[in-house]
């Protein structure tokens, strides 16, 4: 694989991951910035807050596409596991630190489950199984992302078997959890809004 391409689809990457579907389909639909309503983050569960479901499902669809479609391309390009998962961690590193907006991003949530779709549909099947799992049980989508987050790095370890994209994983992992630490502190305090509320 030619190093010049392995490195363009690293900056395509970046950059598509750093089209925000939330902040575009806000301004789309006439929508407030959701940077400023519900809980301030630019994701696809504070949209539906306020956008509604319609909303929501594009966001959440825009985000995870932005994490599958260049992982998918480095797939067909056969790029060795070490790119590899440097394109994924560059689509998801845009939708943090998104250089149109300020580097100011999401969570990262959906744009994660997009990456391990690309990788390995087992991995993100399973990565989707333990959200849609744990948040139909408890209601919490901030407490089904973390579940989802901490189990990744054995699904990509049992599934895909290679050590450069589960430190990668490892390495998204961390970021997500420390994305979510206010989530964190309000679920430990009883503040967290469940699902529907």
């Amino acid at each position: 694989m030619d190093l010049a391409a392995a490195v363009i689809l690293t900056v395509i990457a970046y950059l598509l991951g750093s089209l925000n579907s939330a902040i575009i389909v806000c301004r789309i639909m006439g929508f407030p910035d959701p940077r400023t309503q519900g809980s301030g983050n630019p994701g696809a569960t504070n949209v539906l807050r306020y956008g509604g479901k319609k909303a929501a499902i594009i966001v959440l669809l825009g985000d995870m596409l932005k994490g599958l479609l260049p992982v998918a391309a480095a797939q067909w390009l056969g790029l060795a596991d070490g790119w590899l998962a440097l394109v994924a961690f560059a689509a998801f590193l845009g939708h943090l630190y998104p250089v149109f907006f300020g580097f100011k991003g999401g969570k990262g949530v959906a744009t994660a489950l997009g990456v391990m779709l690309g990788l390995s549909w087992p991995a993100g099947l399973a990565v989707l199984g333990t959200w849609l799992a744990t948040a139909f049980v408890f209601r919490y989508s901030s407490l089904a992302a973390l579940t989802a987050t901490l189990l990744a790095p054995l699904y990509a370890w049992l599934i895909l078997g290679s050590a450069e994209i589960l430190a990668m994983v490892v390495v998204m992992g961390c970021l997500l959890i420390w994305r979510h630490r206010s989530n964190i502190r309000k679920l430990l305090d009883g503040s967290e809004g469940k699902i529907g509320r």
